[in-house]
């Protein structure tokens, strides 16, 4: 994928394994929007359903030895039942082979959501936690 593409105009759902992965890549390469592993590990449902949209493409100038990515808006499905968005940056081999939703009312469903829901840090300080479970 070159950076002049258009967007994949794709919403991606992932298991939590997956999701995982995702954030221990972006961490590893030290993208700039992602969790903490660890956060995730902790706090996601294990059976969970999580969702990437992607927004807009993002690049590391200061770093071009790091391919763009694409930064995507990320629905997670916690441990405690609610769901809270986040951003997470993919990078488009990692991106693409992700299966994705193929029903217009689940997409239609998801970005209602991702309207709606608070994001993690809300979500912690609501916990009472002022972490924001950023690395």
């Amino acid at each position: 994928m070159h950076s002049d593409e258009p967007l994949p105009r794709e919403v991606k759902i992932i298991d939590t394994t997956s999701l995982i992965r995702l954030e221990e890549r972006a961490c590893e390469l030290g993208l700039s929007q992602r969790l903490d592993p660890a956060w995730v590990v902790e706090n996601t449902a294990p059976d969970g359903s999580h969702y990437l949209w992607p927004l807009i493409w993002h690049g590391l100038s200061h770093r071009p030895a790091i391919p763009r990515q694409l930064r995507c808006e990320l629905l997670i499905t916690l441990r405690a039942g609610v769901q809270v968005i986040s951003l997470l940056d993919v990078l488009p081999a990692d991106f693409i082979p992700l299966p994705r939703v193929t029903s217009r009312v689940e997409g239609m469903q998801v970005r209602q959501l991702l309207d709606d829901v608070p994001s993690v840090r809300e979500w912690l300080l609501r916990q009472g936690d002022g972490s924001s479970g950023q690395v």
